[in-house]
């Protein structure tokens, strides 16, 4: 019997649990599956891209499961009432091919990636770092800022939006959290001001300079999260020529990152390789770092993961009869065969 997780189960489950503790224990999730890089059969995803969005599939494989999430991206979506980025996925055994879980994965892509962003920032940026500035304030805002609070100890968020509504939203949602400040800007620079950590995760589907390299001073970690899809971008050059650059998945970010913007042979760090403690994330508290975020299907598979092994034990969502059973596996026509001729059961 195939599980499924839908939103309510899974609104109603972090409500319960709390975002920020599901968004600590996801970050070891994710941790955990990176710690295994050579396990996984790994490839960029497949994308259909259209004038006004994307749509795509991340497969992941461990050779034990398989999972996989089909997105969205279409930033069109929020004058229309409707969201940018949606998603579901799904966790199958390989033995037999079978679906284990069925899940909603917009929330869930919301928590991993903001547990992966940071996740990397642990890895990255200096270990006295308790502002960030917060440059986009969509969906993707509280998330961010809750992580990298619960899991970097970060107190102040120096946010800035085009739209001074969305800073709103942001600090009435998270005005009741213990020892957080949201504190909205005027502007990018403002935002900038004292930052030891800068996120970027706009949505515009364009080639945009949201930093400019005098922007960034030294010590600075970015964690560049909006740029995730070829012609669109938010750093200027510049800032990549003097950092030390991580990425995902080099063949994919190379293609879809900050990076498409460089030669083809400019160095970059995968993040695996820093996890796994082969490559240093930062080489002095001087050193501007980048973390070139696109989002990688292990990181989904490892979400997929988290929530067959710690959601569905504790209650979260209900059996989906998905798969046939027959009692002769051969016969899938009993299923439709007149009521009398044979039966079947559904699980």
């Amino acid at each position: 019997m195939t599980h499924f997780i839908d939103v309510p189960d899974l609104q109603r489950w972090l409500r319960r649990r709390g975002v920020a503790s599901v968004l600590v224990e996801m970050a070891e999730a994710i941790r955990q599956d990176y710690l295994r890089w050579e396990a996984f059969e790994k490839a960029p995803r497949v994308a259909s891209h259209s004038p006004v969005g994307v749509i795509e599939l991340m497969p992941a494989c461990d050779g034990v499961l398989y999972g996989f999430k089909y997105v969205n991206g279409h930033p069109k979506n929020a004058g229309e009432g409707r969201l940018t980025v949606m998603a579901f996925g799904l966790l199958a055994e390989v033995d037999t091919g079978y679906p284990l879980l069925l899940s909603e994965m917009t929330l869930t892509t919301a928590l991993r990636t903001a547990a992966t962003s940071a996740l990397a920032a642990q890895a990255m940026a200096r270990p006295d770092a308790r502002c960030m500035a917060l440059i986009g304030n969509g969906a993707q805002s509280e998330f961010q800022s809750l992580a990298f609070h619960a899991l970097l100890g970060i107190k102040r968020i120096q946010a800035y939006d085009v739209a001074p509504a969305a800073t709103a939203r942001l600090q009435r949602n998270l005005a009741q959290v213990p020892g957080l400040r949201i504190e909205a800007m005027p502007s990018v620079a403002a935002a900038l001001a004292g930052a030891d950590i800068i996120t970027t995760v706009t949505a515009d589907k364009r080639q945009a300079t949201i930093l400019t390299d005098a922007m960034v001073p030294a010590g600075v970690h970015l964690n560049a999260v909006g740029g995730d899809c070829p012609g669109k971008t938010e750093l200027d050059p510049a800032i990549l020529k003097r950092a030390r650059v991580v990425v995902e998945l080099e063949a994919q970010t190379r293609d879809e990152g900050e990076i498409q913007q460089m030669p083809a042979d400019f160095p970059v760090l995968e993040l695996w390789q820093v996890l796994a403690g082969k490559l240093p994330g930062r080489a002095d508290a001087r050193e501007v770092t980048v973390f070139d975020s696109v989002g990688f299907a292990l990181e989904d598979f490892a979400a997929l993961r988290y929530l067959h092994t710690r959601a569905v034990p504790d209650g979260v969502g209900r059996p989906l009869a998905l798969v046939p059973a027959l009692d002769d596996p051969r016969d899938l026509f009993s299923l439709v065969a007149p009521v009398g001729a044979m039966t079947a059961n559904v699980i």
